[in-house]
């Protein structure tokens, strides 16, 4: 009854809800995201950002790629280059060009909590991804007009990158994802007044829905030269 499952948002959408542009990833048999350079197949150069992402296989090596929107962690700034082009503030990022949406669905209406993301070795929850840092946030922003902000309800109440370093030699951290964010990640609290931000309900951590969206901008960094696959994504929730 409940599932959560992974889409990538292709680079010619450019919807701000719905599922125009998704493409699902198939993760149990491996699929994913991977992260290049000028293109596909190309290599991102050591301690530098990737410039392009695509959907591909475990080992980034497939022949059936898309290519997907393009967050690339600003090195020295605060926000992002979504497709090549500087958002001077995360807070600005629209839902719409975020590489990733997480959804989670159920047969009824649930409000969902305690939602975490980790990124790992795709073998051990414990252990940082192998050899690469990666920057993480979540996009909580529905409107595609840069000029308005995001929601102010969210995980993160900071509107910054999220860092897991596999050189770290704690344990990877928990990042807090949002409550009940409701389809297409619309739903929001009563502390939002600008119906410009594209919500559309008010009720906060109480909202329930049979589906539930995040948005993921994610960005990686290799620290030495070859292939990183030893790299994945976990999600949890809990519902009720």
């Amino acid at each position: 009854m409940a599932a959560i499952n992974f889409y990538a948002n292709n680079v010619t959408a450019t919807s701000t809800s719905g599922d125009a542009g998704y493409l699902t990833i198939n993760h149990t048999a491996g699929s994913g995201l991977g992260f290049y350079g000028g293109g596909y197949g190309i290599s991102v150069p050591v301690d530098t950002f990737q410039d392009t992402t695509f959907t591909t296989n475990s080992d980034g090596t497939a022949t059936d790629y898309i290519q997907l929107h393009n967050t690339k962690y600003d090195m020295g700034n605060s926000g992002v280059l979504a497709d090549g082009a500087s958002i001077a503030d995360l807070a600005n990022l629209p839902n719409y060009l975020a590489p990733l949406n997480i959804r989670f669905t159920h047969a009824t209406a649930v409000k969902v909590q305690n939602c975490k993301l980790r990124i790992f070795d795709r073998n051990d929850i414990t252990k940082h991804a192998s050899g690469v840092s990666t920057m993480v946030y979540e996009v909580r922003h529905p409107s595609a007009l840069q000029s308005v902000s995001n929601l102010n309800f969210r995980g993160r109440s900071d509107n910054t990158w999220n860092e897991f370093d596999s050189e770290d030699s704690a344990n990877p951290a928990d990042m807090t994802f949002t409550s009940s964010p409701g389809m297409s990640g619309l739903n929001t609290n009563s502390t939002d007044t600008d119906t410009a931000k594209g919500y559309t309900t008010t009720a906060g951590s109480a909202h329930e829905s049979t589906r539930h969206d995040w948005y993921t901008a994610i960005s990686a960094s290799p620290h030495s030269i070859g292939s990183k696959t030893n790299f994945g994504l976990y999600f949890t929730v809990e519902y009720l």
